[in-house]
């Protein structure tokens, strides 16, 4: 985010200046610098646009300073799309042909070396924090790849500290500094910025005397399972407690939390269908032209508070589907998908009739997907908390979606479960809202449909 605020506004003026100097325009009144600054910011919100839907703010994706580079040039092009697009609509608020191009010159000549010192920071150690971690078990491993994965974070692991030693058959990828009493001794001598606690068993095992001393000093100490969030966006499951869910208000929905998203999604669900409603009835056509079969695929899901509802969906395969030992996790065959259905799951048009359901009260426009309601039992018993995901209602798009994808192994599930448990912590508006945002942005590319 801090990322599309320096370069939003560094673009947003240099486009400002660009039309002001080409319009030669005399700033008499307000009206002369509103239309000034509204054919900048036209001009500045079709880039960020672009740039956001070509992946230019991801630098998970955009490691380097050459793909940066590339994908600029991909992003200036849909950018100069959008604009067209936008001006063929509103034709007034067009700006000179003048300044449309210098504009375009302009915004490559300032971002590429804003990015440039961006990367040289992210690749000079000097400027990362040195992280110490306390404990060698599955979180803080988990950690210790995030970081590694995310260099742009500036966090640098100096070392780790622990009482026993790596677990067996195991190896650490950083050095083993002593044991938790040596801590205050270890944190001075590695000159740790930052202490990330990842113990496995904290009971009668956490330093709190040696983890304030060293808060006293200046170095920060943060919880292993927060970091971990922070940096993926999901839960570690593994490290989670009863108590710490029992406790946690994260995963206590008010009365008025849950009616206002009932609003926004009956909103949405009602002009949604008012807009798609002649797409849905060419879909419907299409389908019937295609092949053999209903239009609609009608299956049971579990949904708030594992009641089971009716899911409706445009039907994207022939026949019935083979009935496997492991169908729980075997969930489509390639083979049996349609023509017209391979495009629609590309585009994600298949869910358009679960508006209704949205309507019926049996989903939200944002939250977990529904589950099949015979696999619940199986996958309660198998993923530990999966019932959480029944505390609100399931959603037509979710946090696990855009951020992980299909998912057909007992893994996937698991890991998909962790964003829905992210999800359902810290739902917000916000946090719907990118949700939205990134949906629309699958959709348009067709990523992660299978």
């Amino acid at each position: 985010m801090s990322l599309v605020l320096i370069e939003g506004t560094a673009l947003f003026a240099a486009v400002t200046a660009t039309v002001f100097m080409w319009g030669q325009a005399r700033l008499l009144d307000w009206l002369d610098v509103a239309s000034l600054m509204g054919q900048a910011a036209i001009f500045s919100l079709c880039c960020i646009v672009a740039f956001y839907y070509n992946d230019l703010y991801d630098l998970r994706i955009v490691r380097s300073f050459s793909q940066f580079a590339t994908r600029l040039l991909q992003g200036l092009g849909v950018a100069l799309l959008m604009l067209a697009g936008f001006y063929t609509i509103a034709p007034d608020t067009r700006t000179g042909n003048g300044a449309l191009l210098s504009s375009v010159l302009v915004i490559p000549a300032l971002l590429l070396p804003i990015r440039a010192v961006g990367y040289f920071i992210v690749r000079r150690r000097a400027f990362s924090d040195r992280v110490l971690i306390l404990g060698t078990g599955p979180l803080a491993r988990k950690i210790m790849d995030e970081i590694e994965a995310r260099p742009h974070y500036r966090y640098r692991i100096v070392g780790v500290a622990d009482d026993g030693q790596a677990p067996e058959g195991e190896s650490l990828k950083y050095p083993l500094l002593g044991p938790l009493e040596h801590l205050g001794k270890i944190a001075d001598e590695v000159k740790a910025d930052r202490i990330i606690v990842a113990l496995a068993e904290r009971r009668g095992r956490m330093p709190m005397r040696q983890l304030l001393d060293a808060e006293a000093q200046g170095i920060l100490v943060e919880d292993g399972m927060a970091t971990y969030e922070q940096f993926t966006g999901k839960l570690a499951i593994e490290a989670l407690s009863p108590s710490f869910l029992v406790f946690s208000r994260g995963f206590r929905k008010t009365p008025g939390q849950l009616a206002l998203r009932r609003v926004m999604s009956l909103a949405a669900a009602a002009v949604g269908l008012m807009v798609t409603a002649p797409l849905m009835a060419i879909i419907a056509l299409a389908i019937r032209l295609d092949s053999r079969g209903p239009v609609f695929f009608i299956h049971e899901r579990a949904g708030y508070r594992g009641r089971s509802f009716r899911l409706v969906k445009f039907r994207t395969m022939h026949g019935q589907p083979e009935l496997r030992d492991d169908s729980i996790w075997h969930r489509d065959d390639g083979s049996r998908i349609t023509r017209v259905g391979r495009w629609l799951r590309k585009l994600r048009l298949d869910e358009l009739p679960q508006l209704v359901n949205i309507l019926k009260g049996d989903m939200d426009l944002v939250g977990p997907r529904p589950e099949i309601a015979e696999n619940v039992k199986v996958m309660a018993e198998l993923i530990p908390y999966y019932a959480l995901r029944h505390v609100v209602r399931p959603g037509l798009t979710g946090w696990a979606q855009v951020r992980y994808g299909y998912s057909v192994s007992l893994e996937q599930v698991t890991e998909k479960m962790r964003h829905d448990l992210f999800y359902i912590k810290h739902m917000s508006f916000w946090l719907d809202l990118r949700i939205l945002v990134d949906t629309v942005k699958i959709a348009l590319f067709g990523r992660g449909a299978k």
